[in-house]
């Protein structure tokens, strides 16, 4: 699946709670994304959930920005705009170089997301490939 395929898709989704949650606050929303929350109300939303499993080992994950604001796709290559230092790049069999972003904890901090947030989800991640 590529990148934008599976962006369309989580859009789709992300607005069908955020519809949902339209009478909450800010906050509210943010921590209505909470893990803990979303793995028991959310099945849909992450694959992962149905195991309980988290995507990234952290303390109080929070699944507003499942997709980072900062992941860059290019023609030859995806990337971290911000550099993450727990970020890095692997080379897919394809030739293509992938971001891998499994140790980066930075969006998923609710500090972060407050900074960043948009109850417009697309508008949020439009820089990423430009959905």
């Amino acid at each position: 699946m590529s990148y934008k395929i599976w962006l369309d898709d989580h859009a789709i989704k992300h607005k069908k709670i955020m519809d949902k949650l339209s009478y909450l606050s800010d906050d509210e929303v943010i921590e209505y994304f909470r893990f803990e929350n979303m793995v028991k109300k959310e099945l849909d939303f992450c694959p992962l959930y149905k195991d309980n499993q988290k995507c990234h080992e952290i303390n109080d994950l929070n699944c507003y920005l499942c997709a980072c604001p900062n992941f860059r796709v290019g023609k030859e290559k995806s990337y971290c705009d911000i550099k993450s230092i727990n970020g890095s790049q692997i080379a897919g069999k394809d030739g293509y170089i992938h971001q891998d972003c499994s140790r980066c904890s930075v969006p998923h901090k609710e500090l972060y997301i407050k900074g960043k947030f948009k109850r417009d989800w697309v508008d949020l991640m439009k820089d990423t490939i430009g959905i």
